[in-house]
């Protein structure tokens, strides 16, 4: 089966390369060659940029192709010219796509039938700055813009939640871990929330495994709850990072309306954490019934933590600083919320 991937040389991207090559798959990749793609005699790099026309007319001599897999599509007019110059040379689309496309989403429970946001697929923002309040409604452009070229019956739109994991260039997870090894009084929302990051590893054998079989459709992806929760996450870190920290870290855990207050960040300054109705209220069922497994959160941080202290890092990405706070403004935050703790409780009398 001959593949094309557009992008695939960080993340998820990298190891469906992997993942393909194993299998057996004739794989070109398409992208700027900022960074490599592992190397394999299955594996054909073609370098160029999808936002100039004479790149992607270039590429399209280059097929047919069974299947594109589109994981770095996320300005709607740039997916739209990528799609029309690939569908008559390409049998079927894969776009990867987000949970952010679900207009209630955090504040209320998401599947695959709830309502978007409103989507251009000839829009173009004119920047390429993340923005994590447009990237919604630009995903939504970008899912039309591959309907349109491909509909239905040749397109498989996999909509992911939070990815963890090797490789992960933006670092939710390898910044808790990070944190907990320099030790001290640490900042924690409170623990008991349900939580569904999801493995990359998993995410690119379900990815795999439907190419394989020819699936089509729309698929939320994220992981289980199971019992999972926030808490037990950050506890996972601080366990695996206790020998550097030099003992266990001191967890400080505070309430999430009163985070919100002080201005702490939410998903970037404390990752993954959402205060929202129902960040991790994502229904996987319709994954679930199509093969979707997924290993236990503590698997996955230990598997990470492993994979940094043996030499591993991620690609360089500016969205990486993003995550963390800084050291002075978190022991000030510590201290307002243990001296609230601390005040006596006024007599009502």
């Amino acid at each position: 089966m001959r593949l094309l991937l557009l992008g695939g040389s960080w993340f998820l991207g990298r190891l469906l390369v992997e993942d393909f090559a194993r299998r057996g798959f004739d794989i070109t990749v398409f992208n700027r060659g900022r960074s490599d793609v592992p190397q394999s005699s299955d594996v054909r790099q073609v370098r160029g940029d999808r936002e100039r026309d004479d790149d992607l007319h270039t590429l399209a001599r280059s097929g047919p192709w069974d299947v594109v897999i589109d994981v770095s599509g996320k300005v709607p007019a740039v997916v739209r010219r990528s799609v029309r110059a690939l569908a008559e040379v390409a049998e079927r689309y894969v776009s990867v796509s987000t949970v952010r496309v679900y207009r209630d989403w955090p504040h209320a429970p998401v599947d695959e039938d709830s309502p978007l946001w409103p989507g251009d697929p000839d829009y173009d923002p004119g920047t390429r700055t993340w923005n994590p309040d447009a990237y919604g409604p630009l995903k939504v452009g970008c899912e039309i813009a591959c309907r349109d070229a491909f509909g239905d019956d040749r397109l498989l739109i996999l909509r992911l939640h939070e990815m963890v994991g090797q490789y992960e260039y933006v670092g939710p997870l390898r910044s808790w871990l990070e944190r907990m090894r320099r030790g001290g009084s640490i900042l924690v929302p409170a623990p008991d929330r349900g939580i569904q990051p999801v493995d990359v590893r998993d995410v690119a054998r379900f990815l795999v495994d439907l190419v394989e079989r020819g699936t089509r459709g729309v698929f939320n992806v994220a992981a289980p709850t199971d019992g999972q929760t926030y808490g037990g996450m950050v506890r996972g870190c601080a366990d695996v990072a206790a020998a550097d920290a030099g003992g266990e870290p001191g967890l400080v855990w505070a309430d999430g309306d009163w985070l919100v207050n002080q201005g702490v960040r939410q998903w970037t300054e404390l990752p993954l954490w959402g205060n929202a109705a129902a960040p991790w209220d994502v229904s996987i069922k319709r994954a679930v019934a199509a093969g979707l497994q997924c290993r236990p959160l503590a698997q996955t941080i230990a598997d990470v933590w492993q994979w940094l202290n043996g030499g591993g890092h991620p690609a360089e990405h500016g969205r990486a600083v993003q995550y963390g706070m800084d050291a002075a403004r978190e022991a000030a935050i510590i201290a307002r919320w243990r001296a609230r703790a601390a005040k006596p409780v006024e007599s009502q009398h």
